[in-house]
């Protein structure tokens, strides 16, 4: 159904059985947060949390908790929006099969957005001090808002058509910021308000932002879609709400008039102040860094308005939900953008820039017998050199001919990677380069390396299961664990120095060497330290989130008889990566055990969450 407003969609899904209230009062401080992780651990409900200590407003969270969930919110547009995607990417279907897109074509006119009057929004003016302020992880540097969309122009090119809607996080009080009149702005790399910041900054003006918090779902999913450069995320959001999106002008600023919050306010040239830290999606801290300060202007709220949060952390979290939902939408998309990709899977288990799989082609030398990497390393800098995805820290890149080969089967895809991987050739280093901005692994913000595995071919090996029986007699290392075919985890001890790290992994490659039999089917060890591995068991998501948010390529990889040949890196035996907590790494997040006791009294007989005790 189309839904006017956040209200509604409550409504709805309270109805279906889809959300619980919370009655009960709730500190913003640490509380609802970690209740939030705990429903959404089990799979719950939409929680809304209708008594919040020392405001008047209610929040929700959890409402993209689930994809059933997401795709029920947007059931009866769902196939239309689609079916807009296939269009784009294969216009002349339409001609072929006009009765298949007709309701596409009326979808489309309710995709354009709507002017009207400021009035009729229903808005009253507040402050920053009235609204939830969650504070969600113990080190974070005050209250975030987690589902804003943020609103800018192209100074060059005015108007809603060419704006653009992000979910940048905005930090609402903390630091230094002065209460009510100023806020963060924090935007990372590949981001299109920076682009209109750049431009206001060359003509020494400040930037006009508006913040949007709830109105219909439609509206947050399309602040986080990745629609192509020149298309406007207000389009997208009233096709898939079925509702033209409603806006006015106020001051100069764009109101979304079925928003439930707004906040405006500027952004002046060189005008930052110390962001953070904020517990964020890769299971870790971002730290504290200058990003641009908003000077607030003016912030309105609705008689009924509630306040839509989530709460990132450890993936999986709601943001996998989000990420799956925009997969259904869009996944067909890809083999038009980056020709010869079939598909690309950005690993959410590893916090999503980390670790990025892609099934390509290689079709330009069908006539050699020998089958090698050659397209797919063509095809590996397009993906590098592609919006958010030239954000990924590891590329796994392979092909086949059987269609079979499935990037999503994350275990599956590192199987036929691992078994095909020629060490000496198929490992492509980049250096000092571009990083994502929450990635603590490389030397400094938004600075690292990249690390394509480009693995093409027959079989060469049979990948073991097995840990290689010399390893329980080893004396320098412990707790060894099978971590998936091919790779085995060994613990050392804490790192302390690169210097000494050097000495720790050629005294494990002269041992490994001495016991090279044991180790032909091991192509990948893992050295961590204070991990718990669960033995015996699938440890998949650990080991991608162990392994690829800990490491920095150029750094931390390293080669049993490894060689640098014509500036190429290669091994003969396995390749080590280790993944330790390194001094520079931003600390993991951990909900305190007072929380923990504290919200206790949601989950007791009688209470409002004691079914999700």
């Amino acid at each position: 159904m189309s839904y006017k407003n956040l209200n509604d969609c409550i409504r709805d899904l309270e109805k279906n059985g889809m959300l619980v209230r919370v009655k009960e009062e709730v500190d913003s401080n640490l509380e609802m947060a970690a209740i939030h992780l705990k429903i959404f651990e089990k799979n719950g409900p939409a929680i809304l949390f209708e008594n919040i200590k020392g405001c008047k407003y209610m929040a929700v969270s959890n409402l993209f908790g689930t994809l059933d969930r997401s795709k029920f919110m947007f059931r009866t547009t769902f196939e239309n929006v689609q079916k807009m995607v296939e269009l784009r990417n294969n216009p002349i279907a339409a001609i072929k099969q006009p009765l298949k897109y007709m309701s596409t074509v009326i979808a489309a006119i309710k995709a354009l957005p709507k002017k009207a009057s400021f009035g009729s929004g229903g808005f009253k003016e507040i402050q920053i001090s009235d609204l939830p302020l969650i504070k969600h992880w113990p080190m974070d540097g005050g209250a975030f808002v987690t589902l804003p969309q943020v609103y800018s122009e192209d100074i060059d090119k005015p108007g809603i058509m060419n704006s653009n809607l992000g979910m940048y996080r905005i930090q609402l009080n903390g630091n230094n910021y002065q209460t009510n009149k100023e806020i963060g702005l924090h935007y990372q790399l590949h981001r299109g308000i920076g682009v209109h910041q750049t431009k206001t900054n060359k003509k020494n003006i400040p930037l006009k932002v508006s913040i949007f918090v709830g109105g219909p779902p439609s509206h947050s999913l399309a602040a986080v879609m990745p629609l192509p450069e020149g298309i406007s995320e207000l389009t997208f959001a009233g096709a898939i709400g079925g509702r033209r999106y409603r806006y006015a002008y106020k001051d100069g600023y764009c109101i979304s008039l079925d928003a439930d919050f707004v906040i405006t306010g500027e952004v002046f040239p060189n005008e930052n102040k110390p962001e953070g830290p904020f517990g964020d999606h890769l299971g870790y801290y971002s730290l504290a860094h200058e990003f641009p300060l908003m000077r607030v202007h003016k912030v309105y709220a609705k008689e009924n308005a509630i306040w839509p949060f989530t709460v990132v952390g450890r993936p999986p979290q709601e943001d996998t939900a989000f990420g799956a939902l925009i997969h259904e939408i869009s996944g067909s998309a890809i083999p038009n953008e980056i020709p010869g990709v079939k598909e690309v899977h950005a690993v959410d288990a590893a916090g999503v820039h980390p670790l990025l799989l892609a099934v390509g082609s290689e079709r330009y030398t069908p006539y050699l017998k020998t089958k090698r990497p050659s397209e797919l390393l063509t095809q590996a800098n397009r993906i590098l050199g592609t919006g958010q995805l030239s954000l990924a820290k590891y590329l796994f890149i392979s092909g086949d001919e059987t269609g079979k080969l499935n990037c999503h089967d994350t275990n599956n895809f590192f199987k036929y990677v691992f078994e095909r991987i020629d060490l000496t050739r198929d490992l492509h280093f980049q250096t000092k380069t571009t990083l994502d901005t929450l990635d603590y692994s490389g030397d400094d913000i938004n600075e690292g390396s990249k690390l394509v595995v480009a693995a093409y071919g027959e079989k060469l090996r049979e990948l073991s299961i097995q840990l290689p029986k010399s390893v329980e007699a080893c004396d320098f290392i412990s707790k060894p664990v099978v971590l998936m075919h091919g790779v085995i985890g060994l613990m050392l001890n804490k790192f302390s120095t690169y210097n000494i790290a050097k000495d720790e992994i050629k005294k494990l490659c002269q041992w490994i060497t001495e016991n090279k039999n044991e180790f032909s089917g091991i192509v990948q060890i893992v050295i961590y330290d204070d991990f718990e591995f669960k033995l015996n068991q699938n440890n998949l998501n650990d080991y991608v989130w162990i392994t690829y948010t800990r490491s920095n390529p150029s750094n931390d990889i390293y080669g049993v008889d490894e060689v640098i040949e014509n500036k190429h890196w290669g091994c003969s035996g396995p390749m080590i990566i280790d993944a330790r907590k390194k001094p520079h790494h931003a600390p993991e997040l951990k909900i305190l055990d007072e929380t923990k006791e504290s919200i206790k009294r949601f989950f007791k007989k009688g209470a409002s969450l004691e079914k999700w005790a």
